[in-house]
């Protein structure tokens, strides 16, 4: 396993498309609404990377994909392709998950929006999903162990009752938007790759309000929940620093976070 460790040359440039992507998230919020498609946000967000910031959708070409954003609709897990016959509704919950790379460095993050008249239970998914993803990264510091992280989220997970997906996973990222090493959402503490200063990568649970099992719909891209229950995602790219970690994604409405 070839992990990028990254320069502070090369850390300074990520810092940069992490702040973009975060101000992505920021003109979304007065964005993302019922009644409008998720084509919509997708085609609002190509242009604002593009036009406002000076960016690069990175998603855009990667494996063939077309568009700047995957938005995940209530039981689709993740990969969700925009379209515009996907109008929101008042009780949907939506996951949108954007790349952006600005001189030659991705950012990636996901942020789930939810509509007016959301059940009390999606929200209960969506606010345990958002504590596990923290859970993780405050795992975060040289010498802790991959393991650590994935415990930590599998363990917020089940312990409210629902199911983490293991076919999907964060990944480093840098240059390329999936480096080594691959961070897994479940497993022992003190187990897997011992974490160094310098390394980049995503934290992205998926967690399932039922069973962990999903199926890809025949798009050969959208993956929903096999049993239909709803589905959650949170997303953050981290940075192990000399004594912790840095969230290089941070959102405004984040920093009591850290």
């Amino acid at each position: 396993m070839q992990v990028n460790i990254k320069t502070p040359k090369e850390i300074a440039l990520m810092r940069e498309s992490g702040r973009l992507l975060a101000e992505v998230f920021h003109m979304l919020d007065d964005f993302v609404k019922e009644g409008i498609s998720t084509l919509e946000i997708n085609n609002q967000v190509d242009s604002f990377i593009r036009n406002k910031l000076h960016a690069r959708p990175a998603s855009v070409g990667q494996y063939g994909y077309q568009y700047a954003l995957n938005s995940s609709v209530n039981e689709v897990v993740c990969h969700g392709v925009p379209r515009n016959t996907a109008i929101l509704k008042s009780r949907d919950i939506i996951n949108l998950d954007i790349t952006l790379e600005k001189n030659g460095f991705i950012a990636d993050s996901s942020k789930m929006y939810l509509m007016s008249d959301v059940n009390p239970l999606a929200k209960r998914l969506v606010k345990t999903t958002y504590e596990a993803m923290w859970a993780g990264i405050k795992k975060v510091r040289p010498g802790a162990t991959l393991g650590d992280i994935g415990a930590a989220i599998q363990k917020i997970a089940e312990n409210n009752g629902y199911s983490v997906v293991k076919e999907f996973c964060g990944h480093g990222i840098g240059r390329e938007m999936h480096e080594e090493p691959q961070i897994l959402h479940f497993g022992k503490p003190g187990t897997g790759l011992c974490l160094q200063e310098g390394m980049t990568f995503t934290i992205e649970p998926m967690i399932n309000q039922g069973k962990a099992k999903t199926k890809t719909k025949k798009d050969n891209w959208t993956v929903i929940t096999a049993d239909k229950k709803l589905s959650s995602q949170w997303e953050h790219t981290i940075l192990v620093t000399q004594t912790g970690f840095e969230v290089l994604t941070l959102r405004q409405e984040e920093t009591n976070r850290i």
